[in-house]
């Protein structure tokens, strides 16, 4: 595609790991406010009354009550998170699309696309939902009672704690709802983009450049947001819950949906959309830099 030379595997776990670190930490904030919004309304379930926050409310209000820093909460969980979970699928997309015959001038039709990310997503959930799970848990915990926050130190700290606290088993709470966020999240950020990209490259006004990479990742964004919202939502619940309250992802999306309603299930979506559009763009912007200067040192 765009005559783009073959790589081997460590290069792709590389670029796509430092590129994703580099879009979670500019969109962090963002994703800390997409995870408050989408478990407000898990307040009333010991009896509180709590005030229903858009976007920009519930950016004002972290603001408020813990200072910038705590727009930061959990980033060191992110960062991780992102270096894993991201280096895996990306490393692994490569392999499956080399595996399935694609090269640069013959790359694989839509259709063999979409499985190749969906069982990429699905092995780099598998291996990151550790880090997930202590980044989903470290970001929530500035909305708990003082008495009841966990107050985890670090990303490393979160996952000792958690193994030592609730088993090793537990660092794989939320795992079902995880591989189907990832699976969803993994069309559309990376064989979304891999196909716009494609796209754009067959039109006459287009070039391997920055300007085609920030288009495709933009509508590759959009695609991966409305594709992944009510999954992503129910991931967040079934890893900040503290007493069982949901048996899977299924029985998470039903329960919202009947004492919520079916716009709970797009809880701050808005917040996902926004976040989305920074950390794909910069991502990928990120790492089609790192894999020009990859190729050309070689």
């Amino acid at each position: 595609m765009g005559g783009e030379k073959e790589q081997p595997l460590w290069k792709g776990f590389v670029t796509g790991s430092l590129g994703s670190m580099a879009g979670g930490a500019a969109s962090h904030p963002l994703d800390l406010i997409k995870v408050r919004l989408q478990i407000q309304g898990e307040a009333a379930v010991g009896g509180a009354v709590a005030q229903k926050l858009g976007p920009v409310g519930m950016g004002v209000s972290i603001v408020k009550t813990q200072g910038v820093p705590g727009l930061f909460k959990g980033l060191t969980a992110s960062l991780l998170r992102q270096g894993v979970y991201s280096g895996t699928r990306f490393g692994a997309y490569d392999v499956i699309k080399s595996m399935l015959g694609s090269t640069s001038d013959n790359p694989l039709p839509l259709y063999m696309k979409v499985p190749a990310a969906m069982t990429a997503g699905a092995i780099g959930a598998c291996v990151g939902n550790p880090a997930d799970l202590a980044m989903v848990r470290m970001q929530a915990d500035g909305k708990l009672p003082v008495e009841q926050r966990r107050n985890y130190k670090n990303a490393f700290d979160a996952i000792l704690r958690v193994s030592q606290e609730e088993g090793v088993t537990a660092l794989w709470t939320g795992v079902q709802a995880t591989v189907n966020r990832a699976i969803i999240v993994t069309v559309g950020q990376i064989a979304a983009y891999d196909q716009c990209k494609q796209m754009l490259l067959g039109m006459d006004s287009f070039d391997d450049t920055i300007s085609t990479h920030f288009s495709a990742s933009f509508m590759a964004a959009f695609i991966s947001s409305a594709m992944s919202h009510p999954v992503d939502l129910a991931k967040t619940r079934l890893m900040n819950m503290k007493n069982n309250e949901y048996k899977g992802t299924l029985d998470c999306m039903a329960k919202t949906f009947r004492m919520e309603g079916a716009l709970a299930l797009y809880k701050g979506f808005s917040a996902t959309y926004v976040r989305q559009c920074p950390y794909v763009v910069v991502t990928w912007v990120v790492r089609e830099q790192l894999k020009k200067q990859m190729t050309t040192k070689d």
